[in-house]
C-alpha cells in the first residue's frame, strides 16, 4: 500500500499540487465499474445517485461506462446541472421535497423540470399538496411513492394506504422508491442481512401489486450496500453512487472486492516530537502509558469526514484534539516522515466530502491527468 501512495504523491508533486485536495483514481473507479456491470442482475438497470457523485465529468464518466440516463436527485441546484448536462436524463427525487420548493423549481426552471422529474410522495397530505400545486400551474407532473419496506424512515407503511387513495387529476403515479438501507446492519441473531433483504423485496411486491399496470414504470430499490444483492423480485432498477468510489463507510459484503478510489491528500507542514502543553514530565508520563504518540505531525488542514489512510499508523490523538487549520496526528515511532511529504486520509463518505476542495484532481497512468469541476453544495 505504501508503494501506492508513494506513487500518489510523486504524481502530486509533479502536477504541483501543495494544498488539500480530492484525489480521484480513475483506473480504480473504471475496475468499480466493471464490477458493477459484472454483478448486476439480469433485467435490472441503474439509476446514478447525484448526491454521492456530486461531479458532473464523474457521473458523466459512469453513465456512459453502464450506460444508463437514470438519475436520483436530492436538492434542486443539482437537480437542475444534472438536467442540463443530459438531456435525456430521467430524474427521480429520493427524498420527498416541501411542495414550495418544487413550485420555485418548476416556475423559475427550464423545462426539464416538467416533464423529466418524478417527486417523492411519502403522505396523503403531499399528494394533495402536490395535486394542487399542479392544479394551480396548469400542468401535469409525475410522482412515485414513497414506500416502507423496513427502514421506518417515512414512506407508506401499508399497501392498503396506496390502495386507498384517489390521486389527483393532473398527477401520474410512475411507480415507488424502496429503500432498505437497515438490511446490512440487521445482526445475525435477528436473521442477518440476507432475510431482511428478502423481506424488503417481498414488501416492495406486495406495493407495486396494488398499482395499475401503468403506474409501475420505476420500480426503485436499493443503495450502494445492496443493489448488487437484488435479483427475480419485482425491482426494474436500483440506485447506486458511493460504491464506485468506495468510502470507507461502504466497506460491506455486498461490495467485496471494490476498491477505493478517492482519498483526500493534504501536505504534512510539520514532523516533530509532540508535546502536550504544560510541564515536560507530564509528556513524558502520557507516553510512557501509552496515552500520547512519541511521534507526530501537523497537516495542512483537518477535521474532514474521513480516516487516516497513509502513513502507516498515522491517527488523530483525543488529547490535542482535531482542527480544521493544522490537524495533529500521532505516528509511529518508526515513521520516516518530513515536511513537505504527502498524508492521505480515505473519505468516510463522498457526499459532501467530494464537493469539499475544488475541483478533483484526476489520477490515472500515474500522473493527475485533468481536473474534473464538483456540483454546487448551496
Amino acid at each position: 500500500m505504501s508503494s501506492y501512495f508513494a506513487e500518489l504523491s510523486k504524481a502530486l508533486q509533479a502536477a504541483d499540487i501543495f494544498r488539500p485536495c480530492l484525489v480521484l483514481d480513475r483506473d480504480r473507479l473504471d475496475g468499480n465499474i466493471a464490477l458493477v456491470k459484472g454483478r448486476l442482475a439480469p433485467g435490472l438497470a441503474v439509476r446514478l445517485v447525484d448526491k454521492s457523485l456530486p461531479c458532473m465529468p464523474l457521473l458523466s464518466h459512469i453513465a456512459r461506462a453502464i450506460e444508463t440516463s437514470r438519475f436520483m436527485t436530492f436538492h434542486p441546484p443539482v437537480t437542475q446541472a444534472v438536467l442540463d448536462a443530459f438531456p435525456g436524463g430521467d430524474l427521480l427525487y429520493g427524498k420527498p421535497m416541501p411542495v414550495g420548493a418544487a413550485k420555485a423549481a418548476l416556475t423559475r426552471g427550464g423545462a426539464g423540470w416538467w416533464s423529466r422529474v418524478c417527486w417523492l410522495i411519502d403522505t396523503p397530505e403531499r399528494l394533495a399538496e402536490y395535486g394542487a400545486l399542479a392544479a394551480a400551474l396548469g400542468t401535469e407532473l409525475r410522482f412515485a411513492f414513497e414506500v416502507d419496506v423496513g427502514l421506518h424512515r417515512g414512506g407508506f407503511r401499508d399497501p392498503a394506504e396506496i390502495k386507498a387513495l384517489t390521486i389527483p387529476e393532473r398527477l401520474h403515479c410512475e411507480g415507488i422508491m424502496a429503500y432498505e438501507a437497515h438490511a446490512p446492519e440487521i445482526p445475525g441473531l435477528f436473521g442477518g442481512a440476507a432475510k431482511a433483504l428478502k423481506r424488503a423485496s417481498a414488501k416492495a411486491a406486495d406495493f407495486v401489486a396494488v398499482l395499475d399496470p401503468d403506474q409501475r414504470r420505476i420500480l426503485n430499490i436499493g443503495g450502494s450496500k445492496t443493489a448488487l444483492l437484488h435479483g427475480g423480485g419485482v425491482a426494474n432498477e436500483v440506485s447506486i453512487g458511493s460504491a464506485f468510489v468506495l468510502p470507507s463507510d461502504f466497506d460491506t459484503p455486498g461490495l467485496e472486492g471494490f476498491r477505493p478510489a478517492a482519498f483526500i491528500a493534504t501536505p504534512i507542514l510539520k514532523a516533530l516530537e509532540p508535546e502536550v502543553p504544560g510541564p515536560a514530565w507530564l509528556s513524558k508520563a502520557l507516553q510512557a502509558l501509552g496515552l500520547f504518540p512519541c511521534k507526530g505531525c501537523y497537516l495542512y488542514g483537518g477535521k474532514w469526514m474521513a480516516e487516516p489512510a497513509f502513513p502507516d499508523g498515522m491517527k488523530p490523538n483525543g488529547l490535542i484534539g482535531l482542527s480544521s487549520n493544522q490537524q495533529f496526528m500521532g505516528l509511529r515511532a518508526g515513521a520516516d516522515v518530513k515536511p513537505g511529504d504527502y498524508a492521505f486520509l480515505r473519505p468516510t463518505q463522498s457526499e459532501a466530502v467530494l464537493q469539499h476542495f475544488g475541483s478533483i484532481a484526476v489520477f490515472a497512468g500515474g500522473r493527475i491527468v485533468e481536473f474534473w469541476p464538483v456540483l454546487p453544495m448551496g
